[in-house]
């Protein structure tokens, strides 16, 4: 019997669920590790050059997987067409990052980037080897298969990272461990996805969805900009203090990958879903704003958490060598609990084909972002941090106007589904805070604090009877049954 769009839906976000928790759990893990085998210094070099290597990611699949997701019934042909379209882009633009690599090792007045750039760059044209599968596995709700390779990729990974670092390899590790990553990911995607390539290539579907597909392009690499710009504008400023880089980029890193464990789940799905839905704009309505409360649900008391407890987080895991990412990392995450809903929006948008939309207010965004880059980098590293973060709170109107205009969700329907959660969790880590001051002992104040904000978050959750809670807990009840 086929599983109707709320059982494929409900696995989804099982599966997603289970993926970025537990892909999270095993970054953090591995992060620690490697946090404290490696000074700050020697994530420096990566951090410079992560904006070079996103974007040559982005090129190799010029977002035309994206337009095979948003197909209602996508052809072999199709997928086809892509792979063939994504390796030859990905290994025109490595030839070119190859060549332009002395340059940036100039810019940025570090020689060492000229030969770690040309091996990390590897890694994005190894990956475009398994870009039609993943958009395969992501089309068809295959979130069972892509957490097994996810996990796969990033335990074989990390633990060459771990084993090289242990030899003294040093920032190489970390190549290391992108390069890995990606290959592991491509074989994994192949065993489970029946579908393969063959050698007749027609690209017409690539010239159908251009259009589409560039808008997407666009997007992808404003966003790369968006979320690597600061780690490139410190490497090129604090040339002479690499440690400053390292240390925004572990705060940063540390952020990402928390809202990402809230968002990712809940991403894996929005997609496909709303394009199955896109013809009858009541029951889009009312997924969208489910999938609204059940990010507001997971991701205000999770990153407000954690920026109250970026002290004792940053103590306990990586050491007393990482200090100074403290104070960025409690601004980051202030920001980071609304980045998951601007992928919620960025889903809407493109399931509604207006892939336009979801690029100009991405290139709006980024221009207005260098803009108070530029007003602020004299006042400091945290001055900027600041700055950034209010953007990316306040930015999120204009997609939420853009959502009214497209399904005709309301804006204070909106504000009511996600301010509760918001209020909720700043009163009870203020709360959390208040009854925790008397601790001092980094590790007792860091579960204490992580206890009592949960305690409190899911007993008022119970008490004001939250049904998108109810809902998750019987949901995951059920299933650990079975």
């Amino acid at each position: 019997m086929a599983e109707s769009l709320k059982e494929k839906t409900a696995k989804g976000l099982f599966w997603g669920a289970l993926n970025n928790g537990t892909t999270q759990v095993l970054n953090a893990v591995i992060g620690i590790i490697l946090g404290r085998l490696l000074v700050p210094e020697a994530w420096a070099p990566i951090a410079t050059i992560a904006i070079f290597s996103a974007i040559a990611g982005n090129l190799q699949s010029s977002g035309f997987s994206t337009a095979i997701v948003n197909m209602k019934s996508p052809k072999d042909n199709d997928y086809n067409a892509v792979f063939w379209f994504n390796i030859l882009t990905s290994f025109l633009v490595y030839i070119l990052l190859f060549a332009c690599s002395p340059l940036i090792a100039a810019y940025f007045e570090q020689p060492c980037l000229k030969d770690l750039s040309r091996f990390i760059f590897l890694s994005f044209f190894i990956s475009s080897f398994g870009i039609s599968t993943n958009a395969y596995m992501t089309k068809n709700m295959m979130n069972k298969e892509i957490t097994i390779v996810s996990l796969c990729a990033l335990v074989i990974s990390g633990s060459v990272a771990i084993i090289l670092a242990l030899a003294d390899f040093s920032y190489w590790s970390l190549a290391w461990q992108q390069v890995v990553n990606s290959t592991v990911l491509v074989v994994g995607r192949f065993f489970f996805v029946k579908w393969r390539p063959s050698f007749h290539v027609d690209f017409s579907p690539i010239r159908k969805t251009f259009r589409f597909s560039m808008n997407i392009l666009v997007t992808m690499i404003i966003n790369t900009v968006n979320n690597n710009i600061l780690n490139s504008i410190f490497g090129k400023l604090f040339t002479k203090t690499p440690e400053v880089v390292g240390n925004f980029y572990q705060a940063f890193k540390w952020d990402m990958m928390a809202y990402q464990t809230v968002g990712g789940s809940i991403d894996q799905v929005a997609q496909p879903v709303l394009v199955s839905l896109r013809e009858e704009k009541g029951r889009e309505v009312r997924a969208f704003r489910k999938m609204i409360r059940l990010t507001a649900f997971l991701s205000f008391p999770a990153m407000f958490g954690l920026s109250l407890v970026s002290q004792e987080f940053i103590l306990a895991t990586v050491g007393k060598n990482w200090i100074d990412s403290v104070p960025i990392l409690r601004i980051l995450c202030l920001g980071g609990a609304f980045m998951p809903f601007y992928n919620l929006y960025k889903n809407l948008i493109i399931s509604q084909g207006r892939s336009d939309i979801n690029m100009w207010l991405n290139i709006i965004q980024i221009v207005i972002e260098i803009g108070l880059i530029f007003l602020t980098y004299q006042q400091g590293m945290i001055s900027v941090v600041i700055a950034y973060t209010l953007l990316n709170i306040f930015w999120l109107l204009t997609w939420m106007f853009y959502a009214r205009r497209l399904i005709g969700i309301r804006f204070f329907d909106t504000l009511a589904d996600i301010c509760p959660f918001m209020l909720i969790s700043l009163a009870v880590m203020a709360v959390t805070y208040l009854v925790t001051l008397s601790l001092h002992q980094i590790y007792l104040l860091l579960f204490v604090r992580i206890a009592v904000a949960a305690f409190l978050y899911i007993g008022v959750m119970k008490v004001l009877r939250v049904k998108i809670m109810e809902e998750c807990v019987q949901f995951f009840l059920a299933k650990f049954k079975k």
